[in-house]
């Protein structure tokens, strides 16, 4: 059997992009959050705000650790498989990098050792500033290389001669007509990331009863942005569809598992496509209400499939089921934070077991959502690599062969399952370390636990491997 290059290439492309993309997500939302912890201890100096600082700046350290170890080689990848594209879209993507780690990781770099290592050593208000440039740093990396990867979806201000692209306009290029919408997005899902991770490893000393005035305190801030985002990021996400309709209309089509350019369009509840006979299996629908969605009309004409050859149409199966994993995984979000609302009276949030023990468990969703997002918004516009201007198989490093991809993606897959293991590992081990003991400032309120949870269980034992099994 003849080896595929190309198939091969975008499948270790793939595999890279998905393990590195749950670090940055979460590190730009834990970031923010420790900016606002520090600032809340700066400011009261109650020793409770010192405490989850502490804590969560070493949860940082390891998920940021990992988030660089695992993306330095996505660059090495557009030379060894994707040469072509890196010849055409130097001109864009040399800078565009270039500003990404002048702007944003040499400011991170600069102040990451003052938040790690200075508590204590620096002033409480160098300490601070340290960790809000961090922050700031996070966001700026975030902006460029979104502002890169939309330029892929929907690109403007270049030209392609001689297969090269040429910039036209730089602001143009940068802030293209995706780009507001898919970084809104993402922010809004690196904080929603943070707030339910925080929330649930918070519920689970809760439950056993580990410091619990300050973690009330985490646990009611993180279900307070979550009740404020959750519902914000349906809302932009409402608007991003919008915008793709109108620059990737076959995207939308197969997001819809629509196949027949048609009003009154039903949004599928389930279907199974079938791309060989171009239409769907075992439909259930809710009659014209993908219309109403999608141009705001029951009578509203949603784009078809079909109206593109085959050969230029992305896998419908992956684009129509991560799709609706990710919005599925979204209402979930919505009910669990106004769950949290309803449980508020009487403090019922602190103390309810099943909602408790429901934040453990959806402390891995938002992982799973961006990856489903990211499925989506990658496979839904091939065959392009550049939306409309260059395909994977004219991107893909001409003199590469099968053997070569496959050695390689099995190398990474090696690797990074031992980069997962020993991240997980340490993570785990901070978890069941947990936060400094409050000392005087929990006496008398320290609660048993709710359950007989051992020592050694974490709140990720339910939901992600545990190396000490």
């Amino acid at each position: 059997m003849e080896l595929d290059p190309l198939l091969l290439s975008r499948m270790q492309f793939a595999f890279v992009v998905s393990f590195h993309a749950i670090f940055p997500v979460f590190t730009i939302g834990l970031a923010s959050y420790l900016a606002v912890l520090n600032g809340l201890f700066y400011r009261t100096e109650n020793p409770a705000w010192e405490r989850l600082a502490v804590f969560w700046t070493k949860v940082f350290a390891v998920v940021f650790g990992m988030g660089v170890v695992s993306g330095i080689v996505m660059s090495f990848q557009f030379g060894t498989n994707w040469s072509n594209f890196s010849f055409a879209a130097a001109n864009f993507l040399g800078p565009m990098l270039s500003y990404e780690v002048v702007t944003a990781f040499f400011l991170e770099a600069a102040f990451l050792g003052v938040l790690l290592f200075g508590r204590g050593k620096v002033p409480q208000g160098v300490h601070l500033f340290a960790s809000i440039m961090v922050a700031v740093g996070t966001f700026i990396s975030a902006f460029w290389i979104l502002a890169a990867n939309s330029w892929m979806q929907t690109p403007v201000g270049v030209e392609l001669i001689d297969n090269r692209f040429h910039i036209t306009d730089w602001s143009e290029a940068i802030f293209n007509p995706s780009f507001p919408y898919r970084f809104t997005h993402m922010v809004l899902a690196s904080f929603l990331t943070g707030g339910f991770v925080v929330a649930g490893v918070s519920a689970w000393y809760l439950l056993i009863g580990r410091d619990v005035r300050a973690n009330k305190k985490a646990l009611s801030m993180c279900l307070w942005l979550l009740l404020v985002l959750a519902p914000a990021q349906a809302l932009v996400g409402d608007f991003h569809g919008l915008n793709t309709l109108e620059h990737q209309p076959t995207k939308v089509a197969a997001m819809e598992g629509n196949w027949e350019t048609s009003s009154h369009t039903p949004l599928l509840l389930f279907a199974i496509p079938d791309q060989a006979a171009q239409t769907n299996r075992f439909e259930i629908g809710i009659p014209s209400l993908a219309s109403v969605i999608l141009t705001h009309h029951p009578a509203g004409v949603v784009p078809g499939i079909s109206e593109m050859p085959p050969e230029q149409q992305p896998p419908v199966w992956l684009v129509f089921w991560s799709f609706r994993i990710m919005v599925a995984l979204g209402f979930l979000m919505i009910a669990v934070a106004l769950a949290g609302l309803w449980l508020r009276r009487g403090g019922r949030i602190y103390e309810h077991r099943g909602f408790l023990q429901l934040l453990r468990l959806m402390s891995v969703t938002p992982f799973i959502a961006v990856l489903a997002g990211w499925f989506v918004t990658e496979t839904g516009r091939a065959p392009w690599l550049v939306y409309g201007m260059m395909t994977h198989a004219e991107a893909v490093t001409p003199s590469l062969t099968g053997g070569m991809a496959l050695f390689t993606l099995v190398g990474y897959v090696a690797v990074y399952a031992v980069v997962f293991w020993a991240g997980t590992y340490y993570l785990t081990r901070v978890v069941r370390n947990g936060m400094q003991e409050g000392g005087e400032e929990i006496k008398g309120e320290v609660e048993r636990p709710m359950r007989p949870l051992s020592a050694t269980h974490t709140p990720f034992d339910d939901v992600s491997t545990n190396p000490s099994k």
